[in-house]
């Protein structure tokens, strides 16, 4: 298929596409990678009347310290924050988790923010952005305002991006002194969206378990440091809180056994 006819703006600067949000409302659409939209606009899942593309917007293409956050701009690839240097450093979690992203083809035209703007549970970026409970900073012509993942995430592709609102940066923390980070997923291939990907975090008093690709949105659990039984209980109770369902790709039962067994792993793993 083909997408619907649509006009295409590429403005110049942040204030420039708000401005068109406003205007336009619902009908526009924002253009970064366009790896997730254009496949929507050839499928008409997306009908936009107008494209405002921000791919190359240099006031938006940067990553970049900032106090104890790395700032991600809109524009930035998710190829340039994996060649990003240090990164392993400041923000293990997504160093660990960029590789398992799609493919390289993927990775050089997609942004870090239009996987967020997107929202697919599955989907790696989203789940390390839970998981380090970073922020998305949110823009429209006439405020700015910062959300945590639980309130932008609203389920399956839903956001709480308003229409006349873009992505304008989201915001990762820096690591923690004396934490740990590891990320594990099972997908059908190399570069498939996950069936389930799981992100954990440990500190000197503390577990936290992400996992995305079961339920509608990344949900994250945390916990005392727990081992042995007690761990296996709550990793069984995290399993089915998930409401897992059969799908083409793998049943409710499998994704369940996943959660507990490689949730197990995966906290150890930080843990050491």
């Amino acid at each position: 298929m083909k997408p619907a006819c649509f006009d295409y703006v590429l403005p110049d600067t942040p204030a420039e596409a708000q401005a068109l949000l406003a205007q336009y409302g619902s009908d526009a659409r924002i253009l970064a990678g366009g790896q997730s939209l254009l496949a929507m606009l050839n499928m008409r899942l997306a009908q936009p009347k107008v494209l405002v593309d921000i791919s190359r917007m240099k006031a938006l293409d940067y990553i970049r310290i900032d106090g104890d956050r790395l700032a991600i701009g809109a524009a930035a690839t998710q190829s340039a924050l994996e060649a990003y240097p240090s990164l392993g450093e400041h923000v293990p979690l997504a160093a660990l988790a960029l590789p398992s992203i799609s493919h390289f083809q993927v990775k050089n035209k997609g942004t870090v923010c239009g996987s967020i703007a997107h929202a697919d549970p599955s989907a790696e970026l989203p789940l390390v952005l839970a998981a380090l409970g970073g922020e998305v900073v949110l823009a429209s012509a006439s405020a700015r305002r910062r959300l945590l993942p639980d309130d932008y995430f609203r389920g399956m592709l839903q956001t709480a991006c308003a229409a006349d609102e873009m992505i304008v940066e989201i915001r990762l923390p820096l690591r923690a002194a004396n934490a740990g980070y590891a990320f594990r997923e099972v997908a059908s291939r190399q570069g498939d969206f996950a069936l389930v990907a799981l992100a954990a975090v440990a500190s000197a008093d503390a577990l936290l378990l992400a996992v995305g690709g079961v339920a509608d949105r990344p949900v994250v659990r945390r916990w005392p440091r727990l081992d042995g039984v007690a761990l296996a209980d709550a990793l069984n109770d995290f399993a089915w809180a998930l409401g897992a369902e059969d799908d083409a790709h793998a049943t409710a039962q499998y994704r369940r056994h996943l959660v507990r067994v490689l949730g197990g792993q995966v906290l150890r793993q930080a843990q050491q």
